[in-house]
């Protein structure tokens, strides 16, 4: 067969292989953020360019032993370990397909000493030694012709990119996981304070009930009531003794840390919630700030180039492999020319019938990027919610706030009121009952509000990406536009 023959063939067989893969095609369609309507929710707060998290953003708390706090979980915590290791891994996939395309070479030298036994021996003696000496070298190349190979290394890359910005998501996550720990803390704090308070307050009225009792204005019934009513605030203190102790473990563990660890905290500042206002870009941008959208978009690129590489295994491949060296029983004629052999073997290799295999696995890469795909719309819908619900929940919270703080100050008038009529005897029993409840309830809900604020305004710089920008972290491209319909 001549050269241009053999052309024919192989195009024929190439044209042959390229139709077996008709008829598979991916499905996903990426979201357009702008096409994601927030107007709307977005009325009535402060837009601003500067409005993004900054990489410190808790510090905006203000409670610098926070600050350290979250550098401890940085560096201590498990979480971050796994992240980091994950990502380790991921890099290492790409090295060895990086290394997949490269030609190998590799050598060998070695010597063999043997005795022949007699039913060996031609001679029929069995005493016949010899002794063989070998040295080789190998090479190996893939041609990659269709680029399936660098399709896979740039897929693994992805993958590996996409670890990367998962760790920082993980830092992300830590930091606020962290940060909400923290104000937990503090509220608990609050909480016992406030049981505290309140044990002093019935401590008061029991004083003030015995009072009556022996002046007989109260019945003996009453005053027991006061002193179950006492009972059962040293039952709150307790129980609020008890959510102090846990809220210390908490953090601690998010510290990587042993329980004791929470003991060594100091009390919490009050921590202060941060102004509400986003990004005048939020839709567009905000693809560029989420750690998890930056992931998400790295995985879809992934999964397009295994596509890429799936359907390069439909088309002919050359290999090329060769070897040369020596081997000899005498150690003089080691490199004589007799010694010496070559070979070299190329080799073109084309699937024609695998009973489906291929179409398979190509049918299961394209479900791969389908459902890539479908999970970036998913938290490109997710992350967008979160910035609206939050938003929606601290303008409202704020409002609820104002109002609660009112109604705890009418409470605590009317409280003071009713115990000096109370201790003039003029006073009801019942109404120093029911206002003292009132005014414990009105504090507790007030202290709660202040608490899911703080935790809101954590939130909001979580859903806004937490000062992570793909473009200053140096390990990390920001990922290319995905592929549409």
């Amino acid at each position: 067969m001549n050269t241009r023959a053999f052309c024919l063939v192989l195009v024929a067989m190439g044209m042959a292989g390229c139709a077996n893969y008709s008829g598979l095609d991916t499905q996903g369609q990426r979201l357009d953020a702008n096409n994601l309507q927030v107007g709307k929710s977005l009325s009535g707060v402060t837009l601003s360019p500067a409005a993004w998290p900054t990489a410190d953003w808790w510090k905006n708390l203000g409670d610098p032993q926070l600050d350290g706090l979250i550098q401890e979980a940085l560096q201590n915590s498990p979480d971050m370990q796994v992240a980091s290791a994950r990502a380790h891994q991921a890099e290492a996939v790409a090295y060895a397909a990086n290394a997949a395309r490269r030609p190998t070479l590799d050598a060998s030298a070695g010597i063999s000493r043997s005795r022949l036994a007699k039913d060996q021996d031609p001679r029929g003696e069995g005493d016949a030694y010899s002794t063989v000496r070998n040295i080789s070298a190998g090479f190996n190349y893939n041609f990659d012709l269709w680029g399936g190979q660098r399709a896979a290394w740039e897929a693994a890359l992805g993958q590996a990119r996409a670890a990367e910005v998962d760790r920082q998501a993980a830092h992300l996550t830590l930091a606020a996981d962290v940060a909400k720990a923290y104000s937990d803390l503090g509220q608990a704090h609050i909480i016992r304070d406030l049981a505290n308070e309140d044990l002093k307050r019935t401590r008061q009225m029991l004083e003030l009930s015995q009072r009556r009792l022996s002046s007989g204005i109260d019945s003996h019934y009453q005053y027991q009531q006061t002193e179950s009513l006492e009972a059962s605030a040293e039952s709150q203190l307790i129980d609020a003794e008890k959510k102090l102790q846990s809220a210390k473990i908490a953090l601690a563990v998010l510290l990587g840390k042993g329980p004791d660890r929470g003991n060594q905290l100091a009390r919490p500042n009050v921590l202060k919630p941060g102004a509400v206002a986003v990004p005048s870009v939020l839709p567009a941008e905000l693809l560029g700030r989420r750690p998890d959208l930056i992931a998400a978009r790295w995985r879809v690129e992934a999964a397009s180039k295994n596509i890429v590489a799936g359907k390069a295994n439909f088309y002919p491949n050359l290999n090329l492999s060769a070897s040369a060296g020596a081997e000899s029983l005498l150690g003089d004629a080691m490199f004589g020319s007799a010694s010496r052999f070559f070979n070299i073997a190329p080799t073109i290799s084309l699937p024609i019938f695998d009973g489906g295999r291929l179409r398979a696995d190509l049918d299961a890469r394209d479900a791969d990027y389908d459902l890539a795909v479908a999970q970036y719309n998913k938290i490109l819908v997710q992350a967008l919610g979160d910035v609206g619900n939050t938003l929606s929940q601290l303008r409202d919270t704020g409002r609820q706030i104002e109002a609660q703080q009112h109604a705890t100050e009418i409470a605590q008038a009317s409280y003071d009121t009713a115990v000096q009529r109370y201790g003039s005897g003029i006073g009801n029993y019942l109404d120093v009952l029911s206002i003292e409840q009132q005014l414990l309830q009105a504090q507790r809900q007030l202290a709660s509000l202040n608490a899911e604020q703080i935790d809101l305004s954590i939130q909001l710089m979580q859903a806004l990406g937490g000062g992570f920008n793909a473009d200053n972290v140096a390990s990390v491209t920001p990922p290319p536009a995905i592929r549409t319909k």
